[in-house]
């Protein structure tokens, strides 16, 4: 299994959904994301960080609410946003990240 930090190094986009099992607004942004994945296939990697389970690494990238979305590519922050992203919005940073 590859860390986080060789996840977003990679050369396409890889957005990171920061979230938490316990917060309402995380839950909407489950079929966002399905949505997104659906459009965008395989030119973009979308995972998603449970803060709670995985502390360090929303520490590191000073995640103080959730949902936190962040595209990475080769290991930089491209794009970061808190609270629910609708998809059409989502796709299009996807995609002006490429």
């Amino acid at each position: 299994m590859q860390s986080f930090s060789e996840i977003i190094k990679s050369d396409k986009p890889v957005l990171v959904d920061f979230t938490a099992t316990w917060c309402g607004p995380c839950k909407m942004m489950a079929p966002i994301l399905h949505e997104v994945k659906a459009a965008i296939g395989d030119k973009a990697t979308i995972i998603k960080i449970d803060v709670d389970k995985n502390p360090e690494v929303s520490g590191q990238f000073q995640v103080q609410s959730v949902p936190t979305l962040i595209i990475f590519k080769q290991g930089k922050v491209m794009w970061r946003q808190s609270g629910v992203v609708q998809a059409k919005e989502l796709q299009q940073v996807l995609n002006n990240n490429m």
